[in-house]
């Protein structure tokens, strides 16, 4: 709003990274960790109650008063009860939906804040205009937000002129705190987001569960290996994870049921392993791990993983296939090479859990990396189901 706000939002609310729209990436957030159906429904309440408002306005003494101005807030009334269904589907808006609900939002808005014979009330209702900038901050770029601040500013310039001829000082009280209060919440949610995102630039992240894709594994794998997180560490482990009977889950319960799977084991998995570790979701049911360890022996995070996909709400079982090579000689190899290996002998792990009944571990350590098939010492005791 104005030109100083301008200079504020390219400065303070806008680095490099806002400049792309984050709408799938903070989906994935949501989605990751349990919270898109609850974001729907918040969404989705503040739209309708917004949609009520200009029907409250109608029959108060402030409401509008001529037959054209009432036609347009039962126009804005009847959009925002549809904007609101559509965030209570089961399925979640498109961005480009998204985008159509922030511009006819900040549109609504400004209507029914010009709509009502007195300019005080119609500041009143500016104040709407702060969750839209929360919602734009969260889930889209700087651009979509200077939109709605045009709006804004222009609604609020509308609404100085009219009340500056009867008290100029409110008028300007009111400017004042508008704007005050729609630049502070949006540098606030922005420091947030900006605590929220992942080391990884949000273009790395798989949409549905939040973790990284198979290129940005790749990448970052590639990191761990060039540079070690700990002095000590000395093995390289590789877990791949393949859900138990996932084709039969996506029978019975469609692909709504197979997204809620694949969603609660990445959380599962991304709220067991350390940190700094690498989870990606690389397939429809195949997600992989990379950490480096002190030890040759996996089995604990191994077992923690198990026990954490066993206790997802679908009870999920899960066979995996580990991998355990000692880190130093992979230095002097490709990365994706070595990658490509460790998946492979991974998958092959995979198949004997699964040929063996399924929700069962196979452990492959000191693996011949140079020849890429399983030639390394199996761990048989290990091999047991849950």
């Amino acid at each position: 709003m104005f030109e100083g706000l301008r200079r504020l939002s390219a400065n303070s609310l806008a680095p490099a990274v806002w400049r792309f729209d984050q709408y799938y990436w903070f989906t994935a957030i949501l989605t990751a960790r349990g919270f898109q159906t609850a974001t729907g429904r918040l969404v989705a309440a503040c739209i309708a109650a917004f949609g009520l408002l200009p029907l409250g306005v109608i029959a108060g003494v402030f409401g509008p008063q001529s037959l054209v101005a009432q036609i347009l807030a039962g126009i804005v009334v009847i959009a925002s009860l549809a904007m609101a269904m559509l965030w209570l589907r089961e399925h979640w808006p498109t961005r480009a939906q998204s985008l159509a609900c922030v511009a006819a939002g900040a549109l609504g808005i400004g209507i029914s804040s010009l709509l009502v014979a007195d300019p005080f009330v119609g500041f009143l209702g500016t104040a709407a205009f702060v969750p839209l900038t929360i919602f734009i901050v969260c889930f889209h770029a700087a651009r979509v937000l200077a939109l709605s601040w045009t709006v804004g500013a222009l609604v609020l310039a509308v609404l100085v002129v009219r009340m500056g001829s009867t008290d100029l000082a409110v008028a300007l009280t009111g400017l004042v705190i508008a704007v005050l209060i729609n630049v502070f919440v949006a540098i606030s949610c922005r420091t947030v987001i900006r605590l929220l995102k992942p080391d990884a630039h949000h273009r790395d992240i798989e949409q549905l569960t939040g973790l990284l894709h198979r290129d940005a594994f790749y990448n970052s794998v590639a990191t761990l290996l060039a540079s070690r997180s700990r002095s000590d560490d000395q093995y390289l482990v590789f877990v791949a994870v393949n859900i138990d009977s996932f084709s039969l889950l996506l029978g019975l319960s469609g692909s709504g049921g197979g997204n809620r799977a694949r969603v609660t084991v990445g959380q599962a998995l991304r709220e067991t392993v350390r940190h700094n570790a690498i989870v990606a979701h690389v397939s429809d049911d195949d997600f992989v791990i990379a950490d480096t360890f002190t030890t040759s022996d996996a089995s604990p995070l191994v077992e923690r993983i198990r026990g954490a996909i066993a206790a997802t709400p679908q009870r999920l079982t899960a066979s995996i296939g580990v991998v355990v090579t000692p880190l130093p000689p992979l230095a002097a190899e490709p990365p994706d090479e070595v990658l490509d290996k460790l998946i492979a002998i991974s998958q092959q792990a995979i198949e004997q859990a699964r040929m063996a009944g399924g929700n069962q571990v196979r452990y492959v350590l000191r693996p011949d990396l140079g020849e890429g098939d399983d030639n390394g010492d199996d761990w048989p005791e290990q091999n047991r189901p849950a």
